[in-house]
């Protein structure tokens, strides 16, 4: 008798029904409540609605941006988007003001192509440009007796008020120690496990699973610590010691990188000292003993020294490098007048521009009846062409269904919620509701349409649901249509370009291992300090550490400023290739027309990621022999020899290496 087996869904529809999950964020919950609902109250109360309706629509865009993290990188990522929308509104508000309606198309569009370019940048960027066109479409389309200075001031302070409650509300991880780094502390002992897991995975199949886990672990712990500050470094002893444990980790992650490249187990008690480093990272406490792996091989020993050294480290709390590698203006710029930016930059225009035009011909028709905002189509339109928000497909679905269910809801409390008081308690649950809606794009599509609806209606604005929801099909016809548009230059270019990137820092990565290992050494190295037995107490002095001078090309160079060079080139490889690796996540799930501009991708994606963790097991094998085998470089010439290929297929133009011949 045969078993009956469900369906298989196309990938685009898969990722339309797929949520995230995990626990409630409560902290965020709660300044959601008390951010967009008390806005409006208080603007009402002062009879200002119309600026509390600005403000509040500030507190809901940054609400949406509010996500786990530190306090101190919330700053960049809810603030420096509030910029961007109240630049936004102020182009919007003096241009329909003083514009006819072809002139307003063409400057909106013009903003459009500016807002997805720089969108190209990276995810504060991106949120920088969704609100500098919600901004734009509101001041244009919402007409409001203030001028346009008066409206951003409006609008920064309410993205101002949710950051400021950011800042200053406890969290639950700030209960158990210092209240300013919850989120860094969390960060930190997350990379110490990650580690773990990885040590655990290591000869399985769920190696490279946990090696992703990593990345992903060091990059969040990595933005948490390199926030805005007043001070170019750390300014008191608990951020001093954070910064360490962090710098600490890296030797660690090194190492457990290149035994599960080694594709051997390790024994149990080997991920047992980073977990208890990530305790004592949680508890900020000391680490106690340490299991001592065996040394029986390089990465082995690395290990071993490596945990050695996080120990004096815990105990000293002495400050660490965070290893990052600035992106100065240049770098910026290239991304955003890149392939990527380029391709964007035009898909945001057209969908942006033919939304607002649509709008405005809406408008002189009078689809809108007694008022005349016509601010939903275009602002609709902004975030359908956001490809941050998942795969073209997905997009639109999640937003056509999110919208008709908030606004049949909307519709219904309308009916009965008393005026203006129901209405305002609306917007504050709604508010509440967003960070945990934001796991699904159609749930926070309705939270999001119920909120706007409530709020416009409490500034004068008739119940026009169904308005909405017709609105809301024109702009997803306009940006599936735009979406499937031939544009000049290459398809794909946003994966293109994440690619290139990627490969760029791979093969920088390699070029220094390769190069370290040619700098002959000046001075004697420190003796290997041998295996101690199961347990040593914390503070023991690290071994196997070169304390030996290289030549280079510039003079003497320590063995330190070797790895710590090595070591951010190392996390740029990884973070440009997770970042590759979740575009091309998207890319797979689009429709087949679009899919299949980025077939090949994965190939390269993959060899690359190959070539990292093998120059990452060549550099572990160079630091405890002082060269490097030839079965690596065998390994690394094969691997460079294999992109070739496939990378000219996709159209990357990849480095030189001396291994290439």
């Amino acid at each position: 008798m045969s078993r009956r087996t469900a369906p298989h869904l196309p990938p685009w529809l898969a990722h339309a029904l797929r949520a995230q999950r995990g626990p409630v964020p409560w902290s965020a919950v709660t300044r959601g409540a008390l951010s967009a609902g008390p806005l409006l109250l208080v603007a009402v109360e002062a009879g200002r609605t119309s600026l509390g309706v600005v403000a509040a629509i500030a507190a809901m865009l940054a609400g949406i941006n509010d996500r786990p993290g530190s306090r101190r990188a919330s700053v960049t990522r809810l603030g420096v988007p509030a910029l961007g929308g109240a630049a936004g509104l102020v182009v919007g508000t003096y241009a329909g003001q003083g514009a006819g309606a072809v002139v307003l198309t063409v400057i909106l569009t013009l903003v459009g192509l500016v807002a997805g370019a720089i969108s190209a940048v990276g995810p504060v960027a991106s949120a920088t440009g969704t609100q500098l066109l919600v901004g734009a479409a509101v001041g244009a389309g919402m007409p409001l007796p203030e001028p346009g200075w008066e409206r951003a001031l409006a609008f920064l302070a309410g993205a101002g008020w949710l950051l400021a409650l950011r800042l200053a509300l406890p969290t639950p991880g700030s209960l158990g120690g210092d209240f300013r780094f919850d989120g860094e502390r969390e960060a930190v002992a997350g990379v110490y496990d990650a580690v773990a897991g990885l040590l655990d995975a290591a000869g399985g199949a769920d190696a490279i699973r946990r090696r992703a886990a990593l990345t992903a672990a060091l990059d969040h712990a990595q933005d948490a610590l390199s926030g805005p500050r007043l001070r170019r470094y750390a300014s008191s002893s608990a951020e001093r010691r954070l910064h360490a444990q962090y710098a600490a980790a890296l030797p660690l992650a090194e190492a457990a990188t290149a035994l599960a490249w080694a594709g051997e187990p390790v024994t149990g008690r080997a991920g047992e000292g980073p977990r208890r480093l990530a305790a004592a990272v949680r508890g900020s406490a000391h680490t106690g003993p340490l299991p001592a792996p065996a040394r029986s091989a390089p990465a082995l020993r690395a290990l071993d020294d490596a945990l050695l050294h996080a120990a004096e480290v815990f105990d000293r709390g002495r400050g660490g490098a965070l290893h990052t590698r600035p992106r100065i203006a240049r770098v910026r710029l290239r991304a955003a007048l890149g392939s990527a930016g380029r391709e964007y930059g035009l898909r945001v225009a057209l969908s942006f521009g033919a939304a607002a035009a649509l709008a405005q011909a809406l408008h002189r028709a009078q689809w809108y009846g007694q008022h005349d905002h016509w601010y939903w189509l275009p602002a609709t339109a902004v975030f359908l062409v956001k490809p941050d928000l998942g795969p073209l497909a997905s997009r639109v679905l999640n937003r056509a269904a999110g919208t008709v269910l908030g606004a049949l809801l909307f519709a219904g409390l309308a009916a009965v919620l008393p005026r203006p008081e129901g209405l305002i308690a609306l917007v504050a649950l709604s508010g509440a509701l967003i960070p945990v809606a934001t796991r699904h794009f159609a749930a926070q599509t309705a939270v999001v349409t119920v909120l706007v609806l409530a709020l416009v209606m409490v500034g004068g604005e008739p119940q026009a649901s169904a308005g909405r929801i017709g609105e809301t099909l024109l702009a997803c016809a306009i940006v599936l249509l735009v979406g499937h548009l031939t544009m000049p230059g290459q398809k794909g270019g946003g994966v293109r370009g994440r690619l290139s990137a990627a490969a760029d820092a791979a093969y920088a990565y390699l070029a220094h291992v390769l190069a370290e290992a040619e700098t002959p050494r000046v001075g004697p190295a420190a003796p290997v300090v041998r295996d101690r037995g199961p347990d040593r107490p914390a503070g023991a002095p690290a071994g196997g550490t070169r304390t030996g001078r290289r030549r280079g090309p510039s003079g003497p160079h320590t063995a330190s400023d070797h790895r710590a060079a090595r070591w951010t080139l190392r996390r740029e490889a990884y973070r440009t290739l997770a970042e590759a690796r979740s575009a091309l996540t998207l890319a797979a799930h689009e429709l087949p027309a679009l899919a299949r501009h980025t077939q090949g991708a994965d190939e390269v994606a993959d060899l690359l990621e190959r070539l990292v963790d093998t120059t990452t097991a060549c550099a572990v094998h160079l630091d405890d022999t002082g060269r490097i085998g030839q079965g690596h470089i065998e390994r690394l010439a094969a691997l460079v020899e294999e992109l070739a290929g496939p990378g000219a297929r996709l159209g990357l133009r990849l480095p030189r290496t001396p291994l290439a011949g």
